[in-house]
């Protein structure tokens, strides 16, 4: 196989890829229709699980369902579809994926898929908000490993070329980890907002850090002057700016705002407040792959020994590589 120095001798596969984007476009199904059930507190709609209502969950007349049934039941079937497309991601990862640790990416991915589900049965089970809040924090942590599976799979990861400037390499990495870091609070006091009715003023409040991490990594992304980084910084200044409209528009709708009067369970709320949800974990899911970017081109700049901040880096074969380093598989 003829390589190219700039990539791992590894080539792409598409199949692995499309699998991989298309599992991460299938969870947003349950990622969204999760959210409406949380926004229309349809969460005990049924007392059992896996069954509903004595049914299997096959055979559940879910067309012929109404209301909260209709949205739960929905959202089990959903969850349904994203597992038998985490096995297809693990199936299609190991016939044709040659690095270990993407393999066994697709596995992990499949463990949290199926213990997602079980979080989700024990929160009906129980009748826990607890649970349900656990439930929905970690469906942002799974989305996030399926994007990062999507851009380890993709060509951009092979394809990516030593970069001078490792210096703003690293001020993007550390504004990256900062900023997922504070998203990650903000989306978990949300769901304390969402599930048990506290904090609303420390995550209005915490808004504004979010804010400024984006802001200060919007800054250095632009400085880097490396355009992938600057799309995605791009992205995640829309996503932050649409974020706090659809903020703005929530406390609207559950409060009301001047002669607007707000209607509990309105169609306007459900919407707006269920897609603050989703857009808030769509803006942590593009911090995370800022940051699994910039560690690429950091890491394929030291390898091949073109760290500017470091002439004597050692080259792609040297003595005692560990895995993955060592003949440039990453």
């Amino acid at each position: 196989m003829d390589l190219n120095p700039n990539m791992s001798p590894v080539d792409p596969n598409r199949w692995v890829r499309r699998a991989a984007v298309a599992t991460a476009c299938v969870a947003m199904l349950p990622i969204i229709v999760g959210a409406v059930v949380t926004t229309k507190d349809a969460g005990m709609a049924f007392r059992d699980w896996p069954s509903s209502d004595g049914h299997n969950m096959l055979s559940y007349p879910w067309l012929k369902s109404a209301g909260d049934k209709f949205l739960e039941h929905g959202h089990r079937l959903a969850g349904i579809v994203i597992g038998l497309s985490s096995i297809v991601l693990v199936v299609v990862t190991w016939r044709n994926e040659l690095r270990r640790w993407v393999r066994s990416l697709s596995v992990i991915i499949l463990l949290c898929v199926i213990a997602q589900g079980i979080l989700g049965g024990q929160r009906v089970l129980l009748d826990e908000r607890g649970l349900a809040f656990f439930h929905g924090l970690f469906a942002a942590c799974v989305f996030c490993l399926m994007a990062i599976m999507a851009v380890v799979t993709g060509p951009k990861w092979f394809s990516a070329a030593p970069f001078e400037g490792s210096g703003s390499l690293r001020r993007v990495r550390t504004l990256s980890a900062i900023t997922i870091g504070v998203t990650f609070v903000q989306y978990l006091l949300g769901g304390l907002v969402r599930h048990r009715g506290t904090v609303l003023h420390e995550h209005l409040g915490f808004a504004f850090v979010v804010l400024i991490c984006v802001a200060l990594l919007f800054r250095a992304a632009y400085a880097s002057r490396h355009r992938d980084l600057t799309r995605l910084a791009d992205q995640l200044a829309g996503l932050v700016v649409l974020q706090l409209l659809l903020g703005a528009g929530a406390w609207v709708t559950k409060f009301g705002f001047g002669n607007y009067v707000a209607v509990h369970g309105s169609a306007v709320q459900t919407a707006v407040r269920t897609s603050h949800v989703v857009v808030g974990m769509l803006l942590l899911m593009s911090a995370v792959v800022m940051l699994v970017r910039t560690l690429r081109l950091l890491h394929v700049s030291k390898v091949d020994g073109r760290d500017c901040n470091s002439a004597s880096a050692a080259p792609r074969n040297w003595p005692g590589a560990p895995a993955g380093l060592s003949g440039g598989v990453a």
